[in-house]
């Protein structure tokens, strides 16, 4: 009996095999073997077959896409160039649509900066609030105007040589010259030395004063880029170089840096620029924060992520701080106070609660107000606005 047994085991998983199977019209050997009459198809365990009539078109599988009834379309090859909204475009309007192409490189990172020019030539004015804007003072100032925008240039080639690593890793600066290849670091290199010779002329053009202050701040310039890779404060380091100009306008104007108040009006003013372009390009981390964590870049945006605008609020106070405290030792007025204290104020705060850093916000906030209210305070004390109001004052009484 247990031979017997044994020997009708694989009749039983037979019979119950093909109990499982769907009533067909198909001979039994096409039953026996389903994938005769299928075509295109997956292999299927003849013990699970579908329920699907044997008439009925044929399972395609996912990896193919059905246009029709009968045409099967393979998939198609996906293109290996980036979307448009990833390439770089090159620029339509403003300055830099006239440049030739091959100049655009060059240009679009030898801009002016915002930061220092509303503040360094207001010294002549206070110091000489009558005097008439000669030939020579027009002269100092466009000389000052051409070494702000050639040692700007000079820094952000320096920042974009040492950073060509990083810069292709983060979005906003993907594009760069040398990160996008339109600039060979060959190229950058040679650049930078025409615009280090550039800025050079112009500093021997300037009071010998003016060399002696300014040569230190080429180490600066050169050690922002390499800060961000061992401090989460490099900011500070970007606003002690960009702020410089601060400085050399005193000289520039022929006030000496010896003079302890003339020093100490520069030095508030020059505080005041390191704290706005503190501020300004935490906003520019803060945009980054996120392609910075992968590239290991240090910012105040990644060490303090949560606690941004607080940060930012912090400087714009210490930024009005200082400002309202060079004018106090300049002897300023309320033209002064209301137009570029509190029209600075006005554009911090709305620039702070959008946390977007525009371009027409930093010249809102850095030319419009600050320099703006300067040049009102020089106009008010030229044409004798507060003696006049003192003499009325006077009579009244």
């Amino acid at each position: 009996m247990a031979a017997a047994a044994t020997a009708y085991r694989p009749a039983r998983r037979i019979a119950a095999a093909f109990s499982r199977l769907p009533l067909s019209s198909k001979p039994f050997s096409t039953a026996l073997h389903p994938f005769r009459h299928t075509s295109n198809c997956s292999p299927i365990s003849p013990v699970h077959l579908p329920r699907t009539p044997p008439t009925s078109t044929p399972r395609i599988p996912s990896l193919y896409k059905r246009t029709s009834a009968t045409a099967i379309v393979p998939p198609q090859p996906q293109s290996s160039s980036p979307p448009l909204r990833d390439a770089y475009q090159p620029p339509t309007t403003g300055i830099l649509s006239h440049f030739p192409p091959s100049w655009v490189p060059y240009a679009c990172r030898d801009h002016i900066s915002l930061s220092p020019m509303p503040l360094v030539h207001t010294s002549r004015f206070h110091a000489h609030p009558r005097a008439d804007i000669s030939p020579a003072m027009l002269g100092t100032t466009a000389l000052f105007a051409t070494g702000a925008v050639i040692m700007r240039g000079a820094g952000c080639t320096i920042n974009d040589f040492l950073d060509r690593e990083f810069d292709p890793l983060v979005r906003r600066t993907k594009f760069r010259p040398i990160a996008r290849g339109a600039i060979t670091p060959v190229q950058a290199v040679k650049f930078l030395s025409v615009q280090l010779l550039a800025g050079a002329g112009v500093l021997f053009s300037l009071p010998v004063e003016c060399i002696y202050w300014g040569i230190p701040s080429l180490l600066l310039v050169s050690t922002y880029p390499l800060a961000k890779r061992v401090t989460h404060y490099p900011h500070f380091v970007l606003g002690l170089a960009f702020s410089w100009g601060a400085l050399l306008g005193f000289p520039a104007m022929g006030l000496s840096l010896s003079d302890p108040t003339i020093l100490a009006t520069a030095g508030c003013l020059y505080a005041s620029n390191v704290a706005w372009t503190a501020l300004y390009d935490t906003i520019y981390a803060h945009q980054d924060v996120a392609d910075d964590v992968k590239a290991g870049v240090k910012s105040i945006a990644v060490k303090h992520e949560h606690d941004t605008k607080k940060i930012m609020t912090g400087l714009g106070a210490v930024q009005l701080c200082f400002l309202s405290a060079a004018g106090v030792l300049a002897g300023c007025g309320p033209v002064f106070f209301v137009g570029s204290c509190g029209g600075a104020a006005v554009g911090l705060g709305w620039m702070i609660y959008r946390a977007r850093l525009k371009v027409w916000c930093a010249v809102v906030v850095g030319g419009v107000a600050i320099g703006g209210g300067m040049m009102g305070e020089y106009l008010a004390q030229r044409f004798g606005l507060y003696e006049k109001n003192k003499q009325k004052k006077a009579i009244e009484a």
